[in-house]
């Protein structure tokens, strides 16, 4: 299974080649067929083989020799990967489909917010509803909806609370930076946080809770300042240079879906010491 998952991953790989190139243009994802961007070719069915085109090709269109990016290649080898990782460490139920989608969405989000600074609302938007979809029947760790219902001595069942964790969740994440970039706007006069970054912290946290969420944008926000510092002090960018501030969330939450629960429960174990 895992195997499959692997082969899978390099056709649902390519399909969000097609997303990454063409929802930040407003393309449709469904027509035309995939053409050349250099010389505007329809590629045949059979230089259109996930990664073993690619390779066959070395890289270039048949028709016009133009170099095709390899980003390509890295996003369905990626995908690839992502998927047999999460059918090896989840198996193949809704705990695999659940990490795997996440995955798939974060992966655009990662490659358009790295190239066109943009989040398309395609992704994110669905995102958020796929993620208090699948809520009630993929629990989420307990968290500030627990703490509530606790407070108003409330004891809904579980997948209601795991429902509650997810609206909550990415209300009070997605309202929570919304508010901080308005504040910095009105006082610096600079957006230092777009609305895309807004709606992508509030997906995360329907999809993985507030614990994981809050993770996820701590290690996010330590990724971007110490590459912007880098970056700064080896002279290619200058302190008011954007940063593509998604493709951090987006790696973050990629190795949170993976990683996350080990890292909270040693947390946890330390301090319940």
């Amino acid at each position: 299974m895992t195997a499959l998952a692997f082969l899978l991953g390099l056709v649902v790989g390519s399909f969000l080649n097609v997303c990454i190139h063409r929802w930040p243009r407003g393309e449709s994802v469904i027509a035309p067929r995939s053409r050349c961007p250099a010389c505007d070719r329809q590629i045949a069915w059979h230089d259109n083989i996930p990664t073993l085109s690619y390779i066959v090709l070395r890289g270039r269109c048949r028709s016009c020799g133009a170099a095709i990016s390899p980003r390509y290649l890295v996003v369905e080898l990626a995908t690839a990967v992502l998927l047999a990782l999460a059918v090896l460490e989840f198996g193949t139920g809704l705990v695999a489909f659940k990490v795997a989608l996440l995955a798939a969405l974060l992966t655009i989000l990662f490659f358009t917010d790295l190239e066109h600074f943009v989040l398309p609302d395609q992704v994110t938007l669905s995102g958020l509803l796929a993620g208090v979809a699948l809520s009630p029947f993929v629990p989420l760790r307990a968290g500030i909806a627990q703490v509530g219902c606790d407070l108003l001595g409330l004891y809904p069942a579980p997948w209601a609370v795991s429902l509650i964790e997810s609206l909550a969740s990415a209300l009070v994440f997605g309202g929570g930076l919304y508010v901080m970039g308005e504040i910095f706007y009105r006082l610096r006069g600079v957006e230092g946080l777009g609305f895309g970054d807004v709606k992508l912290v509030a997906m995360l946290a329907a999809f993985q809770g507030s614990s994981e969420a809050l993770l996820v944008l701590l290690a996010a926000c330590l990724l971007a300042t110490l590459y912007g510092t880098a970056a700064v002090l080896s002279g290619r960018q200058q302190w008011r240079s954007p940063l593509p501030l998604g493709s951090y969330l987006a790696f973050a939450g990629i190795a949170a879906s993976f990683c996350a629960d080990d890292i909270l429960n040693r947390y946890w174990d330390l301090v319940l010491e």
